[in-house]
């Protein structure tokens, strides 16, 4: 988006730059030529002006010869007689205006050497005609004086024409080039200040969606974005307190639970054999605890926030020594390896001991006495990495399907493990140690 957002200024920027600079261009162009030819002819009526006061042979040698130079244009003055001062034009295209030969006006001389002139309203000094010419264009007039006639010609090449044009379209150039820059460096600016809280409010979005219910969207930026922003934040509200409602809700039905619960205990008390006491009584005793940890799991984003963590170090220390007393009672060589510091996951102390109890519970119910076991946490890029092996039998094909066990359990330890990790957002896959047996291996993400 950003980058169509940049093509489609810069487009319209390039667009109007060029409907500006057409014209312009032209009208440069124009300026230039006419800049040139007025000041042919300023030149005309300038020696006309001088030739006016009737000055000397060599006097009208040296300022046309001065006048020739200084300009770039040449400049030449012819006498009635035919005699003829200054620069004759160079090209040779322009040949048919120099002096013709034998002597006499040229024939193009105004009068055709009939001695007529015509004078202008200043006296002696009148305006300069400027008609197209081989090469280029020509300026002439006449002057007349008591004593003679001169014919006054300017030549101006179409080199000449022209001239210093070249750093006009290079100014034009530039500025076209600046305001395309400027317009570009402002597309920029926009589409920061519209794209950068979009992909903000993509993020949290993408937060949102994988359980971090804390995220929230900007609120920044054009008033439209800003708008998204807000919608996406009240939805995040709301999801929150449906999730809180809902958890609470779980909370009192499993409390109203335990009134019936407490009279089932009491008719397993009171039972004559004390057989079917103790085992009504233990099963009573199990769905006991099984409602205490729904009660605590549904009233948990109240105590740890909506995105749980703990230290995956010290919640791993704790399990493995509490399982250390019955694998010394059977005889288990056991190997466990943590970190030297703390490694923070996200997934809560109670979900986290929860699944190792029932990883470390499989290999102590389903492999014989005496077989060690081994217990690994790492760190990893993407946060931890908890592995428990063992030298038993192996798992069979179907151990993740949940509730199903072929050796006498309930089947739900290892959906256990597997539901800790993804709630962490990581996984959990199964393989074989190198020793034979199981290997399930835990990926937590960081907190």
């Amino acid at each position: 988006m950003r980058r169509r957002i940049l093509l489609l200024v810069v487009g319209m920027t390039t667009l109007v730059v060029v409907a500006f600079a057409i014209p312009v261009g032209i009208l440069l162009h124009s300026a230039v030529a006419q800049r040139a030819e007025l000041a042919t002819r300023d030149q005309a009526r300038s020696v006309a002006i001088f030739l006016s006061g009737a000055p000397s042979t060599t006097a009208i040698k040296s300022y046309v010869t001065s006048v020739s130079a200084s300009t770039g244009r040449p400049t030449s003055v012819t006498l009635a007689d035919g005699t003829t001062y200054g620069t004759t034009p160079t090209d040779p295209r322009a040949a048919q205006f120099r002096q013709t030969p034998g002597g006499g006006l040229p024939t193009n001389f105004p009068g055709g050497g009939t001695g007529q002139t015509g004078g202008g309203p200043n006296g002696g000094a009148p305006d300069a005609t400027l008609h197209p010419v081989p090469g280029g264009q020509l300026a002439e007039t006449t002057v007349r004086t008591s004593t003679t006639i001169y014919f006054i010609r300017v030549y101006l090449s179409n080199g000449a024409l022209h001239a210093g044009e070249a750093k006009w379209w290079l100014l034009l150039v530039g500025g076209s080039l600046g305001l395309l820059l400027l317009g570009v460096v402002a597309a920029e600016l926009l589409t920061r200040r519209i794209v950068r809280p979009l992909l903000r409010t993509a993020e949290t979005a993408q937060q949102l969606a994988v359980g971090d219910t804390t995220a929230r969207a900007p609120t920044t930026g054009p008033h439209e974005v800003a708008e998204v922003g807000s919608a996406l934040n009240r939805l995040a509200d709301r999801i929150d307190e449906l999730i809180a409602e809902e958890r609470e809700t779980v909370a009192d039905l499993s409390h109203r639970l335990r009134t019936p619960l407490t009279a089932l205990r009491l008719d397993a008390e009171a039972l004559r054999d004390p057989d079917d006491a103790e085992r009504v009584g233990n099963h009573v005793s199990s769905l006991e605890r099984m409602l205490t940890a729904v009660i605590h799991a549904a009233r948990r984003p109240q105590r740890e926030g909506r995105m749980p963590a703990s230290d995956a170090t010290a919640v791993v220390g704790e399990r493995v020594a509490f399982w250390s007393a019955l694998a010394d009672e059977q005889e288990r060589a056991t190997e466990v390896e943590l970190p030297q510091s703390p490694l923070p996951v996200r997934a809560s102390a109670e979900d986290l001991a929860a699944a190792i109890d029932a990883l470390l519970e499989n290999v102590i119910a389903h492999t014989p006495e005496g077989t060690a076991f081994s217990v690994r946490l790492d760190a990893a890029d993407d946060g931890a990495v908890l592995e428990v092996a063992d030298a038993g039998p192996g798992l069979p094909g179907d151990a993740l399907v949940r509730g199903r066990s072929d050796r006498g359990s309930t089947g739900l330890g290892l959906d256990i493990a597997r539901r800790c990790a993804e709630g962490s957002g990581g996984s959990m896959t199964l393989g074989r140690s190198t020793t034979g047996g199981a290997l399930i291996t835990l990926h937590l993400h960081p907190a």
